[in-house]
C-alpha cells in the first residue's frame, strides 16, 4: 500500500508542487468559503482579500466575538448601511424589535437566538466614520440587528464577497 502511495507521488510530484505554488500565489489574494448557515442564499463564495465592498455588495469580516460563535469567525453579510446613514428600531411586540435604515426597514431583531440565548438588541443612531451596517435576509441571521455584530470596522472587513453557488 505504502509502495503504490511513493510511486503516485513520485510520479505526480511536480504536478503537486505547481498546485502548491498556485494555491498560496491565489491565498493571498483570494479565499473560498463555504456558508454553513441559511443567512444567505447561496453555500460556496470567494472572497477578494482586500477589496473594499460598496453599499450592497456581499462583504466578509471577521466576527469580533460573544454570542454563539467563535472571535474572527469569517461572516457573511450585505453591506447595507454605510457611515452617515440613520440607524432605528421600533419596538414589534414581545420582544422583538423592527430596524429601519435611512426610514427603510432591513429586519427584524428577535430577543432569543433559536438555540435560546438572549440577544442584545443593536446600535441605533448615526453609522460612525469608519464603520458598516451588515444585513443578511434570514430572520435568524446573526447580524447588525444585535449588539453580538453591532457596527462592523473598517479593520473587521476582508473583501468583497461572491456567490459561486
Amino acid at each position: 500500500m505504502l509502495d503504490s502511495l511513493y510511486l503516485h507521488l513520485y510520479r505526480r510530484a511536480p504536478a503537486y508542487l505547481w498546485l502548491l505554488v498556485a494555491v498560496t500565489a491565489v491565498g493571498r489574494y483570494f479565499t473560498l468559503t463555504i456558508n454553513l448557515t441559511n443567512s444567505l442564499p447561496g453555500s460556496v463564495f470567494i472572497v477578494c482579500k482586500g477589496t473594499v465592498p460598496k453599499l450592497g455588495d456581499l462583504a466578509a469580516f471577521r466576527y469580533a466575538g460573544g454570542v454563539v460563535y467563535r472571535r474572527d469567525t469569517l461572516f457573511l453579510k450585505r453591506l447595507a448601511g454605510v457611515p452617515g446613514s440613520v440607524v432605528a428600531a421600533k419596538d414589534a411586540g414581545d420582544g422583538y424589535r423592527d430596524y429601519f435604515l435611512d426610514g427603510q426597514l432591513v429586519g427584524r431583531a428577535k430577543p432569543r437566538s433559536k438555540g435560546g440565548i438572549i440577544l442584545e438588541p443593536g446600535p441605533e443612531g448615526v453609522i460612525p466614520p469608519g464603520h458598516y451596517y451588515m444585513v443578511a435576509p434570514n430572520p435568524d441571521s446573526l447580524d447588525s440587528r444585535y449588539a453580538a455584530v453591532g457596527w462592523v470596522a473598517d479593520s473587521q472587513i476582508v473583501g468583497r464577497a461572491f456567490n459561486v453557488f
